[in-house]
């Protein structure tokens, strides 16, 4: 079978374990399928996810000029504490800008390699917790627009991480915490606009990947340095596929990216 299209990251669901899709423009891949598969990725060319030309990637899936012009890519997307619509000010695009960030938002902690505090749109759960190979999470509060989860998530980062440590999610080098104390714990510190959206009475959402053997060296697949791999694959977790080799590939890493794809019969 073979296979070719331009990167973005992987969609999920969340099942038991996640199941994990690669959309092309024409054709699709259910990747949980090609588990002890033998694939083959190479690079073919670049295409921006904004203008569609063949022009090399900068960040994000976007050539240097549309990074800095489109609105998916502008610092209050990392930065949510920016967001600026709620005061019907215009950073690149109002009407973008008014649809993404005036919605609900959710301030969480994941615990991917160790618990971290987190923001995303409230229809992002459990999507955002799944790309960031968290296996437990729960909700601080859900607030009603990004502005709002983006000084709680401000202020709840001088008390706890803010960052995952990827090797270690990948290595699952992990620890099951309580997460329903970590969360009351840190409630004395969320904003006092935010903590009436403060909430107190949901449970931790565990998550299971489908990976039947973790790496115990990691490296990490360089399209630009090795534009040809050949691995079996052994696992996905986060956006991440893990081959047996211990070699470890991020999907999203490398958005923007036309590949061939080829899985071994």
């Amino acid at each position: 079978m073979q296979y070719q299209g331009v990167l973005t990251k992987m969609q999920t669901e969340l099942q038991n374990p996640v199941q994990y899709y690669l959309v092309f423009e024409d054709d699709f891949i259910h990747v949980n399928q090609l588990l002890d598969k033998e694939i083959r990725i190479e690079f073919l060319k670049y295409q921006c996810l904004a203008c569609g030309l063949n022009k090399k990637i900068y960040r994000q899936g976007y050539c240097y000029e549309d990074f800095y012009k489109v609105p998916q890519a502008a610092d209050w997307i990392m930065k949510p504490e920016l967001s600026k619509a709620h005061l019907d000010q215009e950073d690149r695009d109002l009407e973008y800008e008014k649809k993404v960030q005036l919605q609900p938002h959710i301030v969480y902690l994941a615990n991917s390699s160790n618990i971290k505090v987190g923001v995303t749109r409230k229809t992002q759960v459990p999507t955002r917790w799944i790309d960031q190979g968290a296996h437990e999470a729960i909700e601080i509060v859900e607030v009603p627009n990004r502005y709002l989860a983006g000084i709680t998530e401000v202020a709840l980062k001088e008390h706890i991480a803010d960052k995952t440590n990827w090797r270690k999610m990948l290595k699952n080098e992990i620890e099951d915490e309580n997460l329903v104390e970590q969360r009351d714990a840190l409630k004395q510190y969320i904003p006092e606009e935010a903590l009436e959206y403060y909430i107190a009475s949901n449970q931790e959402t565990n998550i299971e990947f489908p990976v039947l053997q973790y790496p115990k060296k990691l490296k990490s697949l360089n399209l630009e340095k090795t534009p040809e791999y050949q691995g079996v694959l052994k696992g996905i977790k986060g956006q991440y596929l893990l081959f047996e080799d211990g070699t470890v590939f991020n999907v999203r890493n490398w958005e923007g990216y036309v590949v061939s794809l080829s899985v071994s019969a």
